[in-house]
């Protein structure tokens, strides 16, 4: 039954972990034939991708229905507010959905469509319509009155900024930022424009959400413009960023707006972000990808993810995710160019027009972000100087990139088990072996049932003392405890040495097999020792104050709780579990074999060495296998006690993560199926064979020890 229920523990855990591995898919749910005379300038689509809307070059936006009863049905036209005739069209950031005309007057019109929601008869009813960001208000970009050439903009919060070009070949970049007029109420405008130097022709404007860079395509250079500050406008960096042999043909920005995407007419695609270099923080070339060659490659990007989407004329897309550097799928859709693509919100349907005919597709790409290689190996996230092991699941800001590496948080699940076995086996073997050999029944009888009374003591108590009260008496007093670590063993290897040298006489006053009751004044007396002398130590050796010392004279980092904590608490709590099966195995040891080589001359110490541990040896070895494994499962200590940094670093004053406690942490408040819920799953299952790995090569080594000697 132990062995069914593992075997389906182990099932399940893969059942839930399966899913993250599936390849995406994509197919085709339908096409939609349209008006050809109509021009169309941009594509979307609603959340529950019922409707989809077209907003075409005369100012109108066409709402289709898509899914359901009725789908491929023209539901609505709605015309855009435009004082004047439409000369350029561009897109916001795709989580802001919005759209905008640029006009033959300088002036750009920003429309946002929307979608009203009604239960008449208790069906739920879409109703189109349109929203205007700036309450119907078109931007005067050019005070001059140009036609608008091409431009980008960004409307968040109450802040708007526009760079376009106009039909004189200037490039103008206006920033709008909404002030209330405290007299009479109304919002009114602020307004700053500043020119931008462009040497060579414009191809292409892309600006961030935030308007904090705008970035200018000109033939194979992109310029990037600091925007944070309209009045204080400064070239940021210029990149020269085509691939050798090929020329720049599109540009788009991943979602976050921290990366941008290059393509060129050779296929490949190119992320960029900032970095920090010698010469401060600039945009550098970080990864790129394969794409099937063509002329012109379209970019585009989900609202949330780092996934990006390649079109070309052959009717072919491309889907991937920058992150893990996964090409997640490839495929023909249509037989005709590809000109304008849109991905639904929730990033499971996609929109595509070629010449007359719009396609829906379903997406089916739950977790890009999870491949092997982002799992397991370094990862270059945006922003970070290289690639590294991370783990950060969450964030408040819907611009974060998850890092799911589980490399840091399985290295602190053995880094804590390394310094709690540290403390605990010498510890609980010497301990078990005195307990079965050398100390006499009666007080065994009372030693034996104390100990594993430990083991019943709840960990949450443990933690909560490690973290509350273990902790800061380390850090007010680390001398002390290191003073103690290494003089209590001296003290108690000297008072022994000491006693053999006493007269027989005094030795005999204490009965054979008591002798560890000596032990406690000595433990005591180290120990306030250690205290009394910590003030001291710290003022003579480290001018005051360790902590101090450990950062500024050696470069370590002290956290509060630590390894060191960490090793004594959970130490602490393994030693009972060694204890009890090593002191089972030295006790039962025939005492023949023990006898007969007493009989034969041997001392009590040769006799243990040469033939008690040996023949203990498979129960000894099985005890510390135990423990570990009691150590690498621990959650209540480690999460508690250790700061929960997923961070790698050996070094005993610094914190970590463990598989067990990141699972405890995070499992309540991921989601029911996300990538991040299954990957706590697949780290419960690393740590199920963890685990599984030790107890197998426990049993393997305990059955060769006692096959080796049986004989004795």
């Amino acid at each position: 039954m132990v062995l069914i229920a593992l075997l389906l523990i182990f099932f399940y855990l893969l059942y839930v972990v399966q899913p993250i591995f599936e390849s995406a898919k994509v197919e085709k749910r339908m096409d939609i034939q349209l008006v050809q005379e109509q021009k169309y300038l941009g594509i979307g689509v609603e959340e529950q991708t019922e409707i989809a809307y077209l907003l075409r070059r005369s100012g109108t936006v066409d709402y289709y229905q898509i899914k359901g009863e009725g789908a491929g049905k023209l539901l609505d036209s709605l015309n855009v507010n435009l004082d004047g005739n439409v000369t350029a069209f561009a897109e916001s950031a795709p989580f802001l959905g919005q759209y905008a005309f640029g006009l033959d007057n300088g002036q750009v019109q920003l429309v946002k469509p929307m979608f009203m929601v009604s239960f008449p008869g208790n069906q739920r009813v879409l109703t189109p319509r349109l929203s205007y960001p700036l309450n119907a208000k078109q931007l005067i970009v050019d005070e001059q009155g140009q036609a608008i050439h091409k431009f980008a903009f960004s409307h968040f919060e109450d802040k708007t900024a526009v760079v376009a070009q106009t039909a004189d070949k200037r490039v103008i970049f206006a920033s709008y930022v909404a002030e209330e007029n405290m007299f009479t109420g109304e919002v009114e405008w602020a307004v700053e424009r500043t020119e931008l130097d462009i040497d060579g022709r414009v191809d292409e404007l892309l600006i961030s959400p935030d308007t904090s860079r705008t970035f200018v395509r000109s033939a194979n250079q992109v310029y990037v413009f600091d925007t944070r500050y309209a009045s204080e406008v400064e070239l940021f960096q210029l990149l020269a960023a085509n691939e050798e042999n090929a020329n720049l043909v599109n540009m788009n920005l991943l979602a976050g707006a921290n990366s941008l995407m290059l393509a060129n007419d050779n296929g490949e695609v190119s992320q960029w972000f900032e970095i920090n270099t010698d010469n401060g923080r600039q945009f550098d070339k970080i990864r790129s990808f394969e794409t099937p060659k063509s002329k012109r490659v379209n970019l585009f990007s989900e609202f949330y993810r780092r996934t990006f989407f390649t079109t070309n004329e052959n009717g072919e897309l491309g889907l991937y995710y920058t992150t893990s550097e996964a090409h997640l799928w490839q495929g023909k859709v249509t037989d005709k160019a590809i000109q304008k693509f849109a991905v639904a919100p929730r990033a499971n349907a996609a929109l595509l027009l070629a010449d007359d005919t719009l396609t829906v597709v379903e997406l089916h790409n739950e977790h890009p972000e999870v491949t092997w290689s982002a799992l397991w190996q370094e990862v270059w996230y945006e922003g970070y100087p290289e690639p590294a092991y991370t783990w950060q699941s969450t964030s408040a800001s819907d611009d974060f990139e998850s890092k799911f590496s589980l490399v840091p948080i399985s290295f602190g699940t053995i880094k804590a088990a390394m310094y709690a076995m540290l403390f605990a086996v010498p510890i609980a073997l010497a301990s078990a072996i005195y307990t079965a050999y050398f100390m006499s029944s009666e007080l065994r009888r009372v030693v034996k049932p104390t100990v594993e009374i430990m083991e019943a003591l709840p960990t949450v108590i443990l933690g909560f003392l490690a973290g509350l009260w273990l902790a800061p008496l380390i850090e007010t007093h680390l001398p002390a405890v290191v003073a103690l670590l290494v003089l209590l063993p001296i003290a108690m290897i000297a008072t022994a040495f000491g006693w053999t040298k006493l007269p027989a006489k005094i030795r005999h006053v204490v009965p054979e097999g008591w002798h560890s009751i000596l032990l406690i004044p000595v433990v005591l007396i180290v120990g306030w020792l250690s205290f009394a002398m910590s003030g001291g130590i710290e003022s003579w050796l480290f001018g005051g104050n360790v902590r101090q010392y450990l950062t500024n004279e050696l470069g370590l980092t002290f956290d509060q709780r630590n390894s060191l904590v960490v090793g004594i608490a959970m130490g602490f709590a393994v030693i009972p579990t060694i204890f009890s099966i090593a002191e089972d195995a030295v006790f039962s040891v025939p005492k023949h074999l023990s006898n007969g080589s007493l009989a034969l001359g041997a001392t009590q110490w040769q006799t243990l060495v040469r033939v008690v541990l040996l023949t203990a040896s498979p129960g000894i070895f099985s005890a510390v296998m135990m423990g570990l494994g009691r150590a690498v499962g621990e959650t209540m200590i480690v999460l508690m006690a250790t700061g929960n940094t997923p961070i790698m670093d050996w070094s005993i004053f610094q914190g970590m993560r463990t598989l067990a406690a990141n699972i405890a942490v995070e499992m309540p408040e991921s989601e029911v199926g996300s990538s991040h819920y299954r990957i706590l799953f697949l780290a419960a299952f690393v740590l199920f064979i963890f685990t599984f790995v030790f107890n197998t090569v426990a049993e393997f080594v305990r059955q060769q020890l006692r096959e080796k000697y049986s004989s004795m």
